[in-house]
């Protein structure tokens, strides 16, 4: 599998606080990485890192063996990165659709306003929006904005997607078709990486999953490699509960 992106020895400090630590990862074309840890752990710094919103302290970030360390958002993005935010801001007063097409204008080049609008309503049929094309984006609800944020970055057409809690504050049933969604994308040939606190998620969508602890990478394996690991065990439930899980083990 070819590596799409790599990260080398990547820290990123904001005055006294580490908040990563030489993190060394590679992520293959077409792979679903599941990229998780406690609150505060780093994760999104890192996807602000590798997308330009943040620059590395130190390290590099290469994408298809380019060195993009230095690169804005707006560069990312026409090269194929994109991503999903954690907290979902449309534009409020365009339409659904304006909201998608401005995504397609944004990160292609020479791109027409009639081809962005027809593209985009292609991409709210996939996430089951077709219908609320003409409506405001203020009038979504959190589950459809989601949906829109989803629509939005594939939009981009981005070679690599970056997925940040995509399902926070969905229920289950909404979950689920998060799921459905997302492995519709993989299979489009997108390379994806979710960060995710649903374990179920990404238990079930990912095939490998890196772990961040206090801007360190502490693991790296198989679903089930990461739910026997005891250092993750110690990371989300302490030290006390590790200890015991092994015991009864």
């Amino acid at each position: 599998m070819a590596e799409v992106l790599v990260l080398e020895k990547v820290s990123r400090r904001f005055g006294g606080v580490q908040a990563l630590q030489g993190v060394s990862l590679s992520v293959g074309s077409g792979e679903v990485l599941g990229l998780i840890g406690p609150n505060g752990a780093g994760k999104t710094t890192l996807v602000n890192v590798v997308t330009g919103v943040r620059s590395a302290s130190a390290g590099r970030v290469l994408f298809e063996g380019r060195n993009i360390t230095r690169l804005q958002p707006f560069q990312t993005a026409r090269i194929g990165l994109a991503r999903t935010f954690q907290i979902v801001q449309p534009f409020p007063d365009l339409t659904v659709l304006d909201n998608v097409a401005a995504a397609a204008l944004f990160s292609q080049r020479g791109t027409r306003l009639s081809e962005a609008r027809e593209f985009a309503a292609e991409q709210l049929e996939f996430v089951g929006l077709g219908q609320f094309a003409a409506k405001s984006a203020h009038t979504l609800t959190l589950a459809m904005r989601k949906r829109l944020e989803l629509a939005k970055a594939v939009a981009m057409k981005p070679k690599l997607l970056f997925l940040d809690e995509v399902n926070a504050g969905l229920n289950a049933s909404e979950v689920d078709h998060a799921m459905v969604l997302i492995r519709q994308i993989a299979k489009r040939g997108i390379t994806i990486v979710l960060i995710e606190h649903l374990m179920k998620v990404v238990l079930t969508v990912c095939s490998r999953i890196v772990v961040l602890q206090n801007g360190a990478l502490i693991a790296d394996g198989t679903p089930q490699d990461i739910v026997n690991d005891r250092r993750v065990v110690e990371a989300y439930l302490g030290k006390k509960y590790a200890q015991l899980s092994a015991a009864r083990g």
